[in-house]
């Protein structure tokens, strides 16, 4: 959190010694979770009375993301000194002291240290990246197929192609279990920005998609090694809340994605522009580096010598393996389809321009994206992972299919709010795709789980496609593949472990 200084004046009917004693008994007990250093200084106002002035700052410096931190920062800073000055004025009075605010929904629940915070800052800038470069595909599809003259059917069979990519991602999840998280982040995301540039300069549609199996590759990988160090770094009891945060810069990533759409509408080679930014982005890549340190957890690892992997892994964990495995395949085989073919969907069936779906984009993503990720870290640490991800993957999923079978404003608030319960139901079997695998086969686990999750991707693009003719449309053939998820909350998600309130080496011990 950036450095942020606030003070507070109050004028007090006591002798300053009495304040300052009673002062330095308040803040020698600060409140649990809280984010600034508090000091006092005391007048004396005559032999009766004194000026009590208290001041906030913080010692935490976050990198890349200062600009959103900043603000929520000075806010708490007030909150935490106001706070200080009535715990001063009831003690001075005699009477119980006033009980503790309530944690707003952007505050740590309890204490992030500067390392931990310039690790977490720069995993979400490096995911925030990746994930802008990775959205491309989907935001610009429309204006690709349209530029080299395919059709519906023929973005499908690329959006499924790129899915072969994972393997390359799981490869890079599992070396990220022998060599460390850090090297893996930076290598995947200079592959996402090469991919990215070959997009920008692709002569023939079959180039084009070429590109996108590699950088679907590189983000994949990415993301996912990415989201391990949020939760390896984060505290305890605030898992979930990074992980939150982190979701925030994906999301971040996704509407720069969105907010460069327009520029498909300059020309056939409009698209082009926004590859190449996402290119550009390599020139951050050193910034990077000297920021993100290895995953202390990976370090702790490596210097006990705990290395076993899947073999270990595989007898104790193999039910919670299973149960995601077919959570992240059915739940992709509705989300890969609805996000994918939503803005074809707009432009043919609802005659959207490029312009119009960024706005439509922009207003049923933008704020009840942000309310359901923050909503998702709170609820998470205090409800608990397993019932968040039921419920909120349920609602999801029946607005979204409510959203391809309706039109009118129906077609915007039935957005919206399946954006709201989706961004909850990320975070949550997030966490819990993570949490459930100890730290030697977390990486490995998880790019596993991403295979099964692209596995489903491609199979509900196909069939999306596939059903459009014979159901009478592409917005029926999309919400049927919701049937899947629901299948997922239903019959799989009650039978994973709860995780919040313990301990990471508690919830998933390595065995060695």
């Amino acid at each position: 959190m950036p450095r942020v200084g606030r003070r507070v004046q109050v004028e007090l009917d006591a002798p300053a010694e009495r304040v300052r004693a009673r002062a330095a008994a308040v803040l020698g007990d600060p409140r649990p979770g809280a984010v600034s250093v508090l000091t006092a200084e005391v007048t004396p106002d005559g032999s009766h009375a004194a000026r009590l002035e208290l001041r906030a700052a913080s010692p935490l410096s976050v990198p890349y993301f200062g600009w959103f931190v900043r603000p929520v920062a000075w806010w708490l800073a007030g909150r935490e000194l106001r706070d200080a000055a009535a715990r001063v004025r009831a003690g001075l009075a005699g009477e119980p002291e006033p009980p503790p605010p309530r944690r707003p929904l952007l505050a740590p629940p309890v204490e992030i240290s500067p390392s931990q915070a310039t690790a977490l800052a720069t995993a979400a800038a490096v995911g925030a990246l990746a994930n802008f470069g990775g959205s491309l595909l989907t935001q610009d599809g429309s204006a690709v197929t349209s530029a080299f003259g395919r059709s519906d059917q023929a973005l499908g069979f690329a959006l499924a192609v790129t899915r072969i990519g994972v393997l390359v991602a799981l490869v890079a999840s599992a070396l990220a279990d022998r060599y460390g998280r850090r090297r893996l982040l930076l290598v995947g995301l200079a592959g996402t920005c090469v991919a990215n540039a070959l997009a920008a300069a692709a002569p023939t549609f079959e180039v084009f998609t070429a590109s996108q199996v590699l950088a679907r590759a590189c983000v994949n990988a990415t993301l996912v090694v990415a989201s391990i160090v949020v939760i390896e770094e984060a505290p305890d009891g605030a898992r979930a809340f990074a992980l939150s945060l982190f979701g925030l810069a994906l999301g971040f990533g996704f509407g720069l994605s969105v907010v460069l759409l327009p520029l498909a509408d300059l020309g056939s080679v409009g698209w082009r522009l926004s590859f190449l930014a996402s290119a550009l982005a390599l020139f951050a890549l050193p910034g990077l580096a000297r920021h993100l340190p290895e995953s202390r957890r990976f370090r702790a690892l490596t210097e006990a010598s705990h290395r076993r992997r899947w073999r270990g892994t595989r007898q104790r964990y193999a039910k919670r393996f299973l149960v995601l495995g077919a959570v992240a395949f059915l739940a992709s085989a509705f989300s890969a389809p609805s996000s994918q073919l939503t803005n074809r969907y707009l432009t043919h069936t609802h005659h959207f321009s490029n312009s119009s779906v960024a706005a439509f984009r922009t207003v049923t993503a933008g704020l009840p994206g942000f309310l359901g990720i923050v909503l998702a870290g709170r609820l998470a640490e205090t409800r608990g992972r397993r019932s968040v991800s039921i419920v909120s993957l349920l609602v999801a999923t029946l607005f979204q299919m409510a959203f391809f079978v309706t039109g009118g404003l129906v077609l915007w608030a039935t957005a919206a709010l399946s954006i709201l319960a989706a961004g909850s139901a990320a975070i949550t079997v997030g966490a819990l795709d993570v949490e459930l695998f100890p730290t030697a086969t977390r990486g490995s686990v998880n790019g596993v789980l991403l295979v099964c999750g692209v596995a489903g991707s491609a199979a509900g693009l196909l069939i999306a496609t596939v059903l459009e003719g014979p159901v009478g449309g592409l917005g029926p053939a999309v919400a049927l593949c919701g049937l899947a998820p629901l299948a997922a909350a239903l019959l799989l998600l009650p039978h994973v472990p709860e995780t919040a309130a313990l301990g990471l080496d508690d919830i998933s011990p390595t065995e060695g």
